[in-house]
């Protein structure tokens, strides 16, 4: 269920080093297979790294365990936030994660700006990726000597607008409250998944028992990309298409679907105006 971006980063890497990526299987309901996952840890296990919720499926995987199982192994763990960071409150430190990466765009601040956790003593051991200011503590023709975690890690001018656009966002949902923003987006959600089950034809994509943010789903007879038209006309915004998880399409075997990403922002009045817009499409294509 991973995103692009935390597949194609580790296939290089795979070419680069002769290493093997292994991925985790998904059961029907688009859950992670936990005991297959624990199977897969070895002695020759680097790194794990998962999403921690499904941009496409809305599946929130059980961090905690995944870390956890790869801890008792001494395996570092990566996790992906991205669509994590705005639907539900996060403490690195009770995760345990090693890492922990998101981007700014997806908790409604600006794009080109985002946030690497990493545990000190992994960041201390780690040489800088790239070279520039502010990396250095001293330089010499014979020698250079690199400065201390954060700043080794920030070559040149940072994206400084980027970050006070970035912290001004973190300002705003803290101030609603994540916890209240968790609580009433799982309510919409319900009522999302309510209502959508009740229209002949429709199969939802991903229906595992915890979930946050996405509900994607097909509709017989009809492209996902002639749902999303439809329905813009009708002024319903959906994202249609493999939305970069192309692999998670392939395991549940179609070409695209169609996906209502949903937010504290929405209401169930739009809900309604999704279901409304979804028996336009029927009524179009039976025609």
């Amino acid at each position: 269920m991973e995103h692009h971006s935390n597949s194609v980063p580790w296939q290089i890497l795979c070419e680069e080093r002769v290493a093997k990526l292994l991925v985790v299987p998904i059961t029907d309901e688009g859950e992670l297979q936990l005991d297959e996952y624990e199977k897969l840890l070895s002695p020759r296990t680097k790194i794990v790294s998962v999403v921690h919720v499904s941009n496409t499926l809305g599946t929130i995987n059980p961090v905690q365990r995944i870390v956890e199982l790869a801890h008792a192994r001494k395996i570092p763990v990566l996790l992906d936030g991205a669509q994590a960071v705005p639907h539900l409150p996060i403490d690195v430190q009770e995760l345990d994660c090693d890492f922990y990466a998101f981007s700014g765009h997806k908790l409604y601040g600006p794009t080109g700006v985002g946030v690497l956790y990493g545990k000190a003593k992994l960041l201390e051991a780690m040489p800088p990726y790239q070279g520039g200011g502010d990396m250095i503590s001293s330089v010499s023709f014979e020698k250079t000597t690199y400065n201390v975690i954060p700043y080794k890690f920030e070559a040149g001018t940072p994206n400084i607008a980027g970050v006070i656009g970035l912290g001004a966002a973190i300002d705003y949902v803290n101030e609603i409250g994540l916890e209240s923003i968790a609580a009433y987006e799982l309510e919409l959600l319900q009522y999302t998944t309510e209502q959508l089950q009740e229209i002949p034809g429709i199969r939802l994509i991903g229906t595992a028992r915890e979930r946050a943010g996405a509900t994607s789903f097909v509709l017989d007879g009809v492209h996902p990309h002639d749902i999303g038209t439809i329905l813009d006309q009708e002024g319903i915004a959906l994202r249609t298409g493999h939305h970069c998880t192309q692999p998670l399409m392939d395991r549940f075997g179609v070409p695209a679907t169609a996906r209502a990403a949903l937010a504290f922002y929405n209401t169930k009045e739009e809900i309604d105006a999704l279901v409304r817009g979804i028996y336009k499409v029927k009524e179009m294509f039976a025609s």
